[in-house]
């Protein structure tokens, strides 16, 4: 899928978290795909309108900012652009969660992607959270994710250490990773928008956003044991897959 991304060469509108930015637009670089991190009220309207896909990633959500995801989540809807709704740290305040559950009131979004905890906010059930990080509870995951995605008519992937893809109906499981990604800022922000970026490219999501999922984990593994030069190997892997160099 990766390769697709690189031969389509989508423009991906993120908006994201100043966090992992860079990461982020260094990441869909490395697979031929044009992001672009607009998120002024007054221009993201016009900005998503030629964008293949939208991000909206609350990592770092203001009242500035939330307004303007709303803004260009109505837009995107209204010129048929997909949406991928990355819930960064949802039940860590009721702000967080006010702000997501207006989003997906508001605006229909085509992909969520979350950790574990994160989808236990949406879903409604307690959750031990720990800031941004997934944290600990106990719930029927797979379920919650089936109902999640019925209810808000989308497909729901929930990264971990086994990743797993549902619209509601099937459920695929994807194995693999490497322990180093959930030690360094933005691999599940990038994730989220290369999702996107599958959005814009693909003509099957569930199929190739499990093909994409497992070709993400197969890229952390080949990044090697060193925390600090993790991040670079990675982009590096990603883009050797994208021109199928691997």
């Amino acid at each position: 899928m990766l390769t697709t991304i690189h031969q389509a060469k989508p423009l991906v509108h993120c908006m994201t978290n100043y966090v992992v930015a860079n990461f982020t637009a260094n990441g869909l670089l490395a697979i031929g795909a044009s992001p672009v991190m607009a998120d002024e009220v007054e221009e993201v309207a016009d900005m998503v309108s030629i964008a293949g896909a939208l991000l909206l990633n609350i990592g770092t959500v203001n009242t500035r900012t939330a307004k303007a995801m709303l803004v260009a989540g109505k837009k995107a809807n209204e010129c048929g652009v997909p949406v991928v709704l990355d819930p960064v740290g949802v039940g860590a305040t009721p702000y967080r969660k006010s702000v997501v559950m207006e989003i997906l009131d508001q605006v229909k979004i085509n992909v969520l992607r979350c950790n574990e905890g994160e989808l236990a906010s949406i879903y409604g059930v307690s959750w031990d959270s720990r800031g941004v990080d997934s944290g600990e509870g106990d719930m029927d995951t797979i379920e919650a994710a089936k109902e999640v995605a019925r209810k808000y008519q989308c497909i729901v992937v929930v990264t971990g250490e086994v990743d797993f893809i549902t619209d509601g109906q099937e459920v695929t499981h994807v194995h693999g990773g490497n322990i180093l990604a959930t030690r360094v800022t933005g691999t599940g922000c990038l994730l989220s928008a290369i999702c996107a970026a599958v959005l814009a490219a693909s003509k099957q999501p569930m199929l190739e956003l499990a093909t994409t999922l497992k070709q993400y984990k197969q890229a952390s593994e080949q990044s090697g044991e060193e925390l600090g030069a993790f991040q670079i190997n990675f982009i590096n892997a990603l883009q050797k897959m994208a021109e199928g160099h691997q």
